[in-house]
């Protein structure tokens, strides 16, 4: 899974369950940030998101369950 995808998986679970815009949920979450692997060895990418309380909550809970799945991205 490359950054662009894990960035579009993010915000079509976060639409389907919490409603809202799409383009509001990508400007929320804000870029993914890839490290390397040698450095982070458990999960290579994080996300900073910069939304209301509400929605920061909900991208924190959902990257969670997404790291579980895709801890290792590339590129």
């Amino acid at each position: 899974m490359t950054t662009h995808q894990l960035l579009t998986l993010l915000v079509n679970r976060l639409t389907r369950a919490q409603g809202g815009d799409s383009r509001a949920w990508r400007r929320a979450l804000g870029p993914v940030r890839l490290y390397d692997v040698a450095t982070h060895p458990h999960c290579n990418w994080a996300v900073m998101p910069s939304g209301s309380i509400r929605e920061n909550a909900a991208i924190e809970r959902l990257c969670d369950h997404v790291r579980d799945e895709h801890p290792i991205i590339s590129g």
